[in-house]
């Protein structure tokens, strides 16, 4: 997941959406989302950056990294049926 605003606007909408997948059955890996907060009260949109943050694509990267290897886990070895 990928949210911009503030960080603790970019926390809470994880966490909610984290939540709310995980309820109705989703498996989310750790690490599951990426932002960027930019400069506070800043002016500059991250579409208009000439390049992406080390740290931002740094986070992208795990999220990817993770994101993978727990699709790998569960292909190998599925949730068991619930009966």
């Amino acid at each position: 997941m990928a949210a911009v605003g503030n960080e603790d606007g970019a926390h809470h909408v994880c966490a909610e959406v984290f939540q709310a997948l995980v309820d109705v059955g989703f498996t989310v890996p750790a690490s599951a989302s990426t932002y960027w907060v930019g400069e506070a009260m800043g002016s500059v949109n991250y579409v208009d950056l000439e390049q992406t943050p080390k740290k931002t694509m740094g986070t992208t990267h795990t999220l990817a990294v993770l994101t993978a290897h727990l699709a790998g886990a569960l292909k190998a070895q599925p949730y068991p049926p619930v009966k």
